[in-house]
């Protein structure tokens, strides 16, 4: 095999892989959510893979012909990468939201194996290269340096390019199918022919793949590059406008796109609560994620001149909001796309009397909007009197919960906090924080709903504050 060929080889299925890793979080994402967990998950499962992989592919290379043993390999690498789409859709329900283990278990069925295969190429093609002794350290590190740039290209244009650009799916299969050609290009130039019956079966156990990829049915009605996004309508008669937001697996929001006064959430009917402890008439407001635009449409209809400004990072949600969930984007109520904690620093000081945190979930959790830091930036764009109310979602210890109050009382002379009606359970659960310079009146909640936290210091304890240099979010959160 030429230089140039085995370098572009090797280059090409490293790659592969690479694109693997970084797809097998949103095609998991539904399933098992998006946090650190997931993608240290992801990488260690797929690391071994590429360690097993290497030392399988240079044992095989030293007993067979490499020649024989190349083009069935990447056909079959092709193939299994296609099956990691209906194998994550079989599997991912049964292990929803299962925290780590989940992590593991289902990318060990779904990837582990195209990763193995895959990465027995690069062993494979460096036996057929290396002809004599005094060349071999030459030919080995060149392999190498292929098979690393290949995955550095690998890594940049799906995260950069290919994830903005195409739903998961058609990459993974667009992928696939090119190692399936890759491989019948390999059997023709080595002259396999047609009746080899490894390059025959592995040709036909990709056509099987490829058929059961493309007839399972995707848990998305748009997937972005944050999310999987599904909207489902609500079941009560008396309501034929009520909408579902659904992101990933978890119910974001619930809107009514015929009422922007429904508040069908708990935890948004507690924020209608905090927002009665503003004084009467129209506010500022400032939202930090827009999720199903919720709050920002209530405060519109109830408070008649108020101005929201919403930062959300996915502006593929914008367009689904503005589509089916009521959205109506104004001079009085913006959208902004981008990372709220990017966008921050370009807002005035004083600006706003009310701040809403409401950018993650129970499996999806932005870390850098949680610190000090960043709250030191709410605290700056909020005025004397205004009120920063937060959404949470905790429970068990409920040490995530009890670290963010800690943080917040770093910036802030006054904090609320509203529990779950029977306390915190062992199940995630959505708690309010309201935090301000001035004086908080007690809200008004219906035991329903919440009820307010009597001894901050008991509820604090021993609680560290979050910073960017230490915020293991993922790790103190109770698990979903």
């Amino acid at each position: 095999m030429r230089h140039r060929p085995a370098q572009a080889l090797v280059f090409y299925t490293s790659g592969a892989v690479l694109v693997l890793e970084i797809l097998a979080g949103r095609l998991m994402a539904p399933y098992v959510g998006v946090s650190l967990e997931t993608f240290t998950g992801i990488i260690g499962v797929i690391l071994a893979g590429i360690a097993i992989g290497s030392a399988v592919g240079g044992k095989l290379a030293d007993r067979f012909d490499p020649r024989a043993l190349l083009p069935p390999t990447v056909i079959l690498g092709g193939a299994l990468s296609m099956l990691s789409i209906p194998i994550v859709a079989a599997l991912g329900p049964g292990v929803r939201g299962g925290g780590a283990m989940a992590i593991v278990f289902l990318t060990t069925f779904g990837f582990v194996a195209p990763a193995t295969v895959l990465s027995a190429v690069s062993p494979m093609v460096a036996k057929l290269r290396v002809t004599d002794l005094d060349s071999s350290g030459e030919v080995i590190g060149n392999l190498s340096a292929a098979g690393t740039f290949g995955a550095l290209a690998g890594t940049f244009t799906t995260g950069f390019v290919l994830v903005a650009a195409a739903p998961t799916r058609p990459i993974v299969l667009a992928v696939s199918l090119s190692l399936v050609l890759v491989g019948l290009w390999l059997a023709v130039a080595f002259r396999l022919g047609r009746g080899n019956e490894f390059v025959r079966g592995t040709t036909i156990a990709a056509v099987l793949a490829f058929v059961a990829s493309v007839f399972i049915g995707s848990p998305c009605d748009v997937e972005s590059a944050y999310a999987c996004i599904s909207i489902v309508d609500g079941t009560d008669p008396e309501r034929p406008g009520e909408r579902f937001l659904i992101l990933d697996n978890a119910r974001h929001a619930v809107t009514d796109i015929d009422d922007p006064l429904h508040l069908g959430f708990r935890y948004t009917r507690l924020f209608g609560d905090a927002f009665e402890l503003l004084p009467e008439g129209p506010v500022d407001a400032l939202h930090v994620g827009g999720g199903g635009f919720t709050a920002a449409r209530y405060l519109a209809a109830d408070r008649p001149g108020s101005t929201s400004l919403v930062l959300e990072i996915d502006g593929e949600l914008v367009g689904v909001a503005e589509e089916h969930l009521g959205l109506v984007q104004s001079d009085d109520l913006r959208v902004e796309i981008g990372d709220a904690r990017l966008a921050m620093p370009d807002l005035a000081d004083d600006a706003y009397d009310l701040i809403i945190g409401d950018a993650y979930g129970g499996l999806t959790v932005p870390w850098h909007l949680t610190t000090t830091e960043f709250i030191a930036e709410i605290d700056r764009t909020l005025r004397p009197d205004g009120l920063y109310v937060m959404n949470m979602i905790d429970g068990g210890e409920n040490r995530f919960a009890r670290a963010q109050a800690v943080t917040l009382l770093e910036h802030f002379e006054h904090l609320v906090v509203i529990e779950p009606p029977n306390g915190i359970g062992s199940q995630p659960r959505n708690q309010l924080f309201i935090a301000s310079d001035a004086p908080i009146a007690t809200p008004v909640v219906d035991p329903e709903d919440g009820r307010v936290v009597t001894d901050l210091d008991t509820f604090i304890g021993e609680a560290e504050v979050l910073r960017d240099d230490f915020a293991p979010v993922d790790q103190i959160r109770a698990a979903t």
